[in-house]
């Protein structure tokens, strides 16, 4: 899954904005990477045993890095309960991404998830209270006529497993909104913590009974290694975002898009077809163009005290 704890990294502190894109552009290598991997394994074991494996390697990674300095105030939260509903979130974004890739090729899958921060935008006026102008409006109904043109409802390309990966795209900008509205009570480290603790519990009560031993060695380290990836692509997620500013990181998030379509030619050897690179197009378009809007809204004079500004 894509999925990019970006949200959850502090605010950016006055660091080298080279070495947050470095860190950025190894984790749009190393998540893609991950999701290839959850393809491969679907074809021959459960979502629910792949996911598991992704989350438990994860408390793993997480474990090993934050327990040293922040000992047993690693899973100390001022806000318990929002902690655990964010995390649940992201373990129902993980398993219906995974579920998808099964189906469907990870490219395609990555196209329509990058409709996450046009669903922010929409999102946040009920909820966040923000006041959103038209030209993000038009950009958040461009953004899902991409989505539309890659799904093509009704046809013969149309795929079930394309609306699970708008439910993944879906319930992680929910999992983003309440970020933002919590993002201060906890430190990243605690997040992250839980996502993976929550995320590696959950499946522990199905995997007995929808668990495939690893047929051989290869396979036991495929499942090791997405486990390690999903870790180590969200710890490099969040060293970018502390070095740098959301609104200038974001756009590089698309590369996972490349990368994706890159690593599903060399291993599978096919490609997206020319709709779905369209489509891909138009939300990769809308979402730089948000983006954007809201980078110069929160850079203009005045912004402070005019936090529900249009823009």
């Amino acid at each position: 899954m894509t999925p990019d704890h970006a949200a959850a990294a502090p605010a950016p502190l006055a660091r080298p904005f080279a070495t947050a894109v470095l860190f950025m552009l190894a984790a749009i290598t190393v998540l893609p990477c991950m999701n290839v991997l959850v393809r491969y394994l679907s074809a021959d074991y459960s979502t629910t045993q792949i996911v598991w494996a992704r989350y438990a390697g994860h408390l793993l990674f997480a474990l090993a890095i934050f327990l040293p300095s922040h000992g047993l105030g690693l899973l100390r939260a001022q806000k318990p309960g929002v902690h655990i509903v964010r995390s649940v979130l992201m373990f129902v974004c993980t398993c219906l991404f995974f579920l998808a890739v099964r189906h469907i090729e990870v490219p395609v899958a990555s196209a329509i998830n990058f409709t996450s921060p046009i669903i922010v935008t929409a999102l946040a006026v009920p909820f966040l209270g923000e006041k959103v102008g038209w030209r993000r409006w038009i950009a958040v109904l461009v953004g899902f006529g991409g989505a539309l043109i890659i799904i093509r409802p009704g046809g013969a390309e149309s795929h079930w497993a394309m609306l699970c990966v708008l439910g993944t795209a879906f319930f992680y900008a929910v999992y983003q909104v309440l970020t933002r509205k919590y993002a201060s009570s906890d430190s990243a480290e605690t997040s992250i913590t839980y996502i993976a603790l929550i995320g590696a519990l959950i499946p522990s009560f199905v995997l007995p009974f929808d668990y495939k031993l690893p047929e051989d060695a290869l396979d036991y380290g495929l499942f090791a290694l997405v486990g390690f990836l999903g870790g180590l692509g969200h710890f490099f997620v969040i060293k970018a975002f502390r070095l740098g500013e959301a609104s200038l990181l974001s756009p590089f998030n698309y590369g996972q898009l490349v990368m994706a379509t890159l690593l599903t030619f060399l291993i599978f050897g096919t490609l997206p077809d020319a709709m779905t690179w369209l489509g891909a197009g138009i939300i990769v378009t809308s979402g730089l163009y948000i983006t954007y809007r809201e980078a110069k809204r929160t850079r203009s004079p005045g912004v402070a005290a005019e936090a529900g500004a249009p823009r």
